[in-house]
């Protein structure tokens, strides 16, 4: 039995269901995605116990229920706990799948690991009962969960016209056929996937169980999804136009003209992200380094690949596919800027980039392939890793500038700087000479001051010299970085237990 419809217009409403403390982080990621993101929270809302009910005069039993009683959509987490007993030995959560169940509820079920090893008892026994009655989706983290959620939620809505408001690597790509992907670009995918995170997939597997396997076809007609033309398809852009990288390498901190240099990559996006890597690393200052520890010179760049790597990886995976605009990576003489169309999901803003957060993807089902291909990372670690490798490289810290239509990220190079930049990071116009003076003035006057500090404390940390000087740590990095190529301080030891010198 299917429960109505409450309307057209009205969104219909998920009870997420599971042992509240084993799937705590679970149920706030599901919850904060699906009713932050742009095109979901049109149709579903979603209903969590401890997120969204206040204190009451009502045990939790008749609240759940009662709430329950209100939704459209049972989602169930099975893990290996059962959870808090009531007087009849029955879990909340069972409670609550027997009363989905009995109220004609469409009912998702979704189980963390799959096997029963770890399993407790009367879990076992709940997971064969719900067995018996459907069939469920394994997941092993947070990002494989929302991956099979998106894809059964979009199942529920297939048929209903709304497919066209759907994410857009959920949405079929109407006029495609499996003749439309490129084999031996799949064949590339799996052995590249079998060596970086071990998938467990054969070699000679097929282009549609390997699709199927990422959920990357409409199943019912076997229409490639539009995440799997952008990721395999034989010319994603006959189908995707906007869905280029446009490469520029400029003489100065300003697009004047001429270029020195301007390249437009197609392909696949695994293809656009190679070739536009190559292509400002092809730019940057290289040092050649000694045959000391091998027949080969190691070269090494002014930025490490990693860190320019991930800065285009990024602005590819997450852009807006629906917006008629590019990628554009762009190398100045003072920085690099890649610009990414569409804002980034609500969920995150521009200042979490900088610390520890979730991963929050516009496009899961993309995001899920470069996970698996290791050229990306799914905890929301990009950003943090590339704020850690320019510390660990004397650079200074990417700076993210989100808007409504577009996301920037910008990396200075090293030795570089725009026109003018002061210690709180703002950019002057050129021909101001009253503000130029003024910022080389304020400049000189912070780096005594840190010199003064190390002198009075050498073990100092920067996030310290932070505090005290009033700056962000972007300022500081240049401070430091220009201190130690005039000669004039070191860094003796690691960044955790070393200490500083003045020379």
């Amino acid at each position: 039995m299917t429960r109505k419809s409450t309307g057209p217009k009205m969104r219909k409403r998920i009870f997420i269901s599971s042992v509240q403390k084993e799937f705590a982080a679970e149920r706030e990621f599901l919850k904060r995605f699906i009713e932050n993101n742009p095109i979901l929270s049109r149709f579903f809302s979603v209903f969590a116990f401890e997120l969204d009910v206040p204190a009451a005069d009502k045990t939790a039993s008749e609240v759940y229920l009662d709430e329950l009683s209100r939704c459209d959509i049972y989602l169930g987490l099975i893990g290996n706990d059962y959870g808090y007993e009531d007087a009849e030995g029955v879990s909340p959560t069972e409670r609550e799948f027997d009363e989905a169940t009995r109220l004609g509820l469409e009912r998702l079920i979704m189980v963390k690991g799959g096997g029963d090893a770890k399993r407790r008892r009367k879990e076992k026994a709940f997971l064969q009962k719900v067995s018996a009655q459907l069939t469920w989706q394994a997941f092993a983290d947070q990002n494989e969960l929302l991956t099979n959620v998106y894809a059964a939620l979009d199942s529920l809505l297939a048929g209903t016209g709304a497919y066209h408001l759907l994410p857009f690597d959920a949405r079929p790509c109407d006029g495609t056929t499996l003749d439309d992907i490129n084999e031996e670009k799949i064949r590339w995918f799996v052995k590249r996937a079998r060596d970086e995170r071990g998938l467990p997939l054969p070699l000679d597997i097929s282009v549609y169980d390997l699709l199927a396997h990422f959920k990357l076809v409409d199943s019912r007609t076997k229409t490639p999804l539009n995440a799997a033309i952008l990721l395999f398809g034989k010319d994603p852009q006959r189908f995707f136009i906007p869905s280029e990288v446009k490469c520029a390498y400029w003489h100065g901190p300003e697009r004047i003209k001429p270029v020195a240099s301007y390249k437009i990559y197609y392909g696949t996006l695994f293809d656009m992200a190679d070739q536009a890597l190559d292509f400002i690393m092809s730019k940057l200052d290289r040092r050649i380094g000694t045959r000391d520890h091998g027949p080969v010179a190691e070269a090494s760049y002014e930025i490490p690949e990693k860190i320019v790597a991930e800065m285009i990886i990024n602005g590819i995976a997450h852009r807006d596919y629906d917006s008629t605009g590019s990628v554009q990576v762009e190398l100045f003489s003072d920085k690099i800027l890649v610009m990414s169309p569409g804002g980034m999901n609500p969920s995150i803003k521009a200042e979490d980039l900088t610390k520890a957060h979730g991963s929050y993807p516009n496009n899961p089902l993309i995001a899920e392939v470069l996970y698996q291909a290791r050229y990306i990372e799914k905890m929301g670690s990009g950003t943090t890793d590339m704020i850690r490798l320019c510390h660990e490289n004397n650079l200074a810290e990417p700076l993210f500038e989100m808007g409504p239509r577009n996301c920037h990220v910008s990396l200075l190079r090293p030795g570089r700087r725009p026109q003018i930049i002061t210690d709180d990071d703002t950019v002057e116009k050129s021909g101001q000479k009253s503000g130029q003076k003024s910022g080389q003035k304020s400049g000189q006057k912070t780096k005594d001051e840190i010199i003064r500090l190390i002198s009075g404390n050498a073990m100092i940390t920067q996030t310290e010299l932070v505090e005290q000087l009033g700056i962000n740590r972007s300022a500081l990095t240049r401070h430091l970085s220009n201190l130690k190529k005039k000669g004039l301080i070191r860094r003796v030891g690691p960044d955790k237990g070393g200490h500083w010198e003045i020379l």
